[in-house]
C-alpha cells in the first residue's frame, strides 16, 4: 500500500461519517424515543405464469391447472416502542394463508459508549445486504433464488451483538448466534448457528456517489438421521454423488457454510439517480436427493424440519446484479435483474441425471433475467410491473432436457403506512 493511498484512505474514513445504511428489518420505525407506534405495508398482486402448475420463486409455486392468480404477498403490521436505551419490535404478516410472526425482539443500546447493541428474539440474520433490506423499500418483487433456497425464512431465533461507533458511523459489524431452525420451529439439535456481517457505507463521495460494501460468513449444521451420506465424486469418469455408509454417520452433522461479499453504488447524475446492487455467495448446502433444501416438501423451502432421508452435500454459488435507473422529472424507475444460482457446482449439464450419477433436479443451475417498471403514485403507494424469465441448464433429466416454460409476470400494488 503506497503512502498516498494510506493518506487518502485515512481522509475518507475520518471525514465521511454520514450513516447510509438502508432500512433494515431489524430496525424499529425510527430510533427517536416514542410510545407504541404502528407501521406496516400491504402488497396485493396479480400474476400470470407461462403455463399452469409451474414451480416458481416469484412468490410461491402455482397450483395445478393454475396459470394466473391474485395474491396478498405481504400484509405486515409492525408494532414498536423506542426508549432512550431500549426498544421493542413486534411484526406480524397477515395474508390469505393466515397470520405468522415475522419479528419479535428486544434491543438494548449501550448507554456509555453509544456503540453496542444487543438484539434478542426472532429477527433477520446478519448476512449480506439484500437479506435484511426491507421488502417495502426493495424495488424488486422478490429476493434472488439462491437466497430463497439457502435462507428461505430470512429470520431465526437467537441473539446478536451490533457495533456501530459514533465516530465511525460508516462502519457496522454484527455477530449473531441462532437456533438454525428458522422461524416457527423449536431447535432440533445441540448446535447453534453463527452468522456475521461487516458493512461499510459512505454518503456523497465527491457529492455525487454513495458507496456501500461488505462481507459475511455463516457457520451452521444440519443433523443427519441416516447412516448414509452422499458426497461429490467421480463415478466411471463422470461427476456425481458417491454414497458412504457408516453407522457413526447417523446422528452426525452436515456442514452448512456460506461466505458472501456485496457492493452497492448510487450515482446522482444529470440523467437521474443510477443504483447498482450486487452480491456473491458461495459455500456448502446440505440437502436431500430431490431438493437442494433439507425439507422434502420443496414448496416450504425452510430449515424448520429435519430430513428423514439421506443427506446430500452440495457445493453451491450464486450471485445477482440489480440495476435501478430513475427517470428524471418523473416518479418512475426502470429496473433490471440478472441472477444465477448453481446448486451443485461439481456437476454440469448432461451429467445431471446421467446413469449412476445420483443427481436430480436439485442439482440444476438456473439463470434469471428480469425487467420492470416502478411507479411511485404517492408517498404511500407504489406500483410495480415486473417480468421474470428463468433459464435452466439443459440436462439428461427429461423434465430439464430443454428450458422449461416458467416465466412469470407480476403486477403489484403496495401501500405503506
Amino acid at each position: 500500500m503506497t503512502r498516498l493511498f494510506r493518506i487518502a484512505l485515512i481522509i475518507l474514513l475520518t471525514q465521511i461519517t454520514n450513516r447510509a445504511f438502508s432500512q433494515s428489518n431489524n430496525d424499529p420505525s425510527d430510533y427517536n424515543p416514542h410510545d407504541l407506534k404502528i407501521t406496516g405495508y400491504f402488497q396485493f398482486q396479480f400474476q400470470k405464469a407461462a403455463q399452469p402448475g409451474i414451480a416458481s420463486f416469484a412468490g410461491s409455486d402455482f397450483a395445478d391447472d393454475v396459470d394466473n392468480r391474485f395474491l396478498i404477498r405481504r400484509g405486515r403490521f409492525k408494532f414498536d416502542r423506542v426508549d432512550k436505551y431500549t426498544n421493542i419490535v413486534f411484526q406480524i404478516d397477515a395474508t390469505q394463508d393466515g397470520v405468522q410472526l415475522r419479528d419479535g425482539f428486544i434491543q438494548l443500546k449501550d448507554p456509555f459508549f453509544k456503540t453496542f447493541t444487543l438484539t434478542a428474539g426472532q429477527f433477520t440474520k446478519p448476512f449480506g445486504y439484500i437479506l435484511s433490506y426491507s421488502s417495502s423499500d426493495r424495488e424488486f418483487p422478490e429476493r434472488p433464488r439462491f437466497y430463497q433456497t439457502t435462507m428461505p425464512s430470512e429470520r431465526d431465533l437467537g441473539a446478536m451483538i451490533g457495533i456501530n461507533p459514533p465516530k465511525y458511523k460508516f462502519l457496522k459489524y454484527e455477530f449473531g448466534v441462532f437456533n438454525g431452525a428458522g422461524t416457527n420451529a423449536r431447535d432440533y439439535d445441540k448446535w447453534k448457528d453463527i452468522s456475521t456481517s461487516l458493512k461499510f457505507n459512505f454518503d456523497s463521495l465527491a457529492g455525487i456517489l454513495d458507496l456501500g460494501f461488505g462481507g459475511s460468513y455463516y457457520n451452521g449444521h444440519v443433523r443427519q438421521n441416516t447412516s448414509t451420506v452422499f458426497n461429490s465424486g467421480t463415478i466411471g469418469g463422470n461427476p456425481g454423488f458417491i454414497a458412504s455408509t457408516n453407522d457413526s454417520f447417523e446422528g452426525g452433522y452436515a456442514k452448512r457454510r456460506y461466505k458472501g461479499v456485496n457492493l452497492q453504488l448510487k450515482y446522482h447524475g444529470g440523467w437521474g439517480t443510477t443504483s447498482i446492487k450486487s452480491e456473491y455467495v458461495a459455500g456448502w448446502q446440505p440437502g436431500i436427493a430431490p431438493s437442494d433444501d433439507v425439507t422434502p416438501a420443496r414448496a416450504s423451502r425452510s430449515f424448520n424440519d429435519q430430513p428423514e432421508t439421506d443427506i446430500y452435500n452440495r457445493k453451491f454459488n450464486g450471485f445477482f446484479v440489480w440495476l435501478v435507473q430513475e427517470i428524471p422529472k418523473t416518479q418512475l424507475q426502470v429496473i433490471a435483474n440478472y441472477d444465477v444460482y448453481d446448486a451443485n457446482t461439481f456437476v454440469k449439464g448432461p451429467n445431471i441425471g446421467s446413469p449412476l450419477s445420483n443427481t436430480t433436479a436439485a442439482d440444476v443451475r438456473f439463470e434469471n433475467f428480469g425487467a420492470g417498471l416502478v411507479y411511485y403514485m404517492t408517498k404511500q403507494v407504489k406500483l410495480v410491473l415486473y417480468y421474470d424469465h428463468p433459464v435452466n441448464e439443459q440436462t439428461a433429466l427429461p423434465e430439464f432436457a430443454d428450458d422449461i416454460r416458467d416465466d412469470v409476470f407480476t403486477a403489484r400494488l403496495q401501500y405503506k403506512f
